[in-house]
């Protein structure tokens, strides 16, 4: 784990470069600019300096921050090369955005089951892919080898046991539980990783969507909420449609007009040499 004031200065990156984009200036010219404004005492301005070079070289921040793996965590070098990847629908912004939040409740000191929670919801809320982000998630330093060797685990029983059970099976609530229940703990039993709170929340909602737990989660316990997706405004793309569309019957038309008075002239799609020059979409 990386001192407070690591964190507060990543969390300041994040949002800087999340509101300066509207700027027309390259990401790299951006973090070079904000490098100034970050305390010299911290290890930021010389990770910056890496991550511009790469910049320069490849082209891919994501691929950068794997590099710095002893400052950035794989779970930040993951969200950032998701949304770098070609062909992806995760938007870069959405991404700093994560990554501002997540840097920022660490700052004020983040619990492994909070982080967590964040970490998972942000994979299912954007469909990052389960097995490669928790394996991402496996290797951050806010998880000890307990809740590493968990992580890894439930990347085979996702989609096949109900989140809530993985949480509250894992929760001092279940221990409880069993205690009440005379059986007694014994050597084979799992590592506790979530409290008793957790454990009581995830109990009410088996069976159910996982994001009602998320909320829960975070209206009970305080737990950081993730960004949502941007929504795409259908409305502004309704109109170039139907535009495209009328233009399309209007050739049409125009086509069986010709045919009913004679016929339609091929000469004009023909090209210099006799050739087709290329039909338009009619």
């Amino acid at each position: 784990m990386l001192d407070r004031d690591e964190y507060i200065e990543q969390a300041y990156l994040f949002r800087s470069l999340l509101e300066r984009m509207d700027e027309n200036g390259s990401v790299q010219d951006l973090m070079q600019s904000i490098r100034e404004e970050l305390l010299s005492t911290t290890n930021l301005p010389k990770a910056i300096d890496f991550l511009a070079a790469e910049l320069k070289l490849k082209g891919a921040l994501g691929e950068g921050m794997r590099q710095l793996s002893h400052y950035f965590t794989p779970f930040q070098a993951f969200v950032v090369g998701e949304a770098e990847r070609e062909g992806g629908k995760f938007d870069f912004r959405t991404a700093l955005e994560v990554l501002r939040r997540e840097a920022a409740f660490r700052g004020d000191g983040s619990s492994p089951a909070a982080s967590f929670v964040y970490q998972f919801e942000t994979l299912a809320r954007n469909r990052l892919g389960y097995d490669r982000g928790l394996a991402a998630m496996s290797g951050d330093p806010i998880y000890d080898h307990a809740w590493a060797e968990w992580i890894l685990s439930i990347r085979h029983q996702i989609g096949i046991v109900d989140f809530a059970d993985l949480i509250y099976l894992r929760s001092d609530h279940f221990q409880k539980q069993r205690r009440s229940q005379g059986i007694e703990a014994n050597d084979g039993d799992k590592p506790v990783l979530f409290g008793e709170k957790e454990g009581r929340i995830a109990l009410a909602h088996r069976r159910k969507d996982p994001l009602l737990l998320f909320a829960a989660l975070q209206r009970h316990l305080n737990y950081p909420t993730v960004p949502r997706p941007p929504r795409i405004d259908e409305q502004k793309q309704i109109l170039p449609l139907l535009v495209r569309r009328v233009e399309r019957l209007e050739a049409r038309l125009k086509l069986v007009e010709e045919e009913q008075r004679g016929g339609i002239d091929l000469a004009r799609f023909m090209g210099p040499n006799g050739g087709a020059s290329g039909l338009a979409d009619e």
